[in-house]
């Protein structure tokens, strides 16, 4: 479903993936798209920067609770 994805879709994939308390489970029930394509989708369209905070912290929830991203 990635290459039909919008703009807003988009917007709405990153407002989840930023958010701490959805998961990547959530966003692959609603786009259906794999964490690695989440992934994809942060780093084409945030700072890199920005990319690199997210994923430290995305990193930090997993290890602390696993029904984290």
């Amino acid at each position: 479903m990635s290459d039909k994805l919008t703009q807003i879709d988009i917007s709405e994939i990153i407002q989840m993936a930023l958010a701490d308390d959805i998961s990547f489970q959530a966003i692959h029930l609603q786009y259906g798209l794999s964490e690695e394509s989440v992934k994809k989708i942060m780093k084409k369209n945030i700072t890199p920067n920005s990319y690199k905070v997210w994923r430290k912290r995305v990193k930090l929830f997993s290890e602390r609770r696993k029904h984290y991203k």
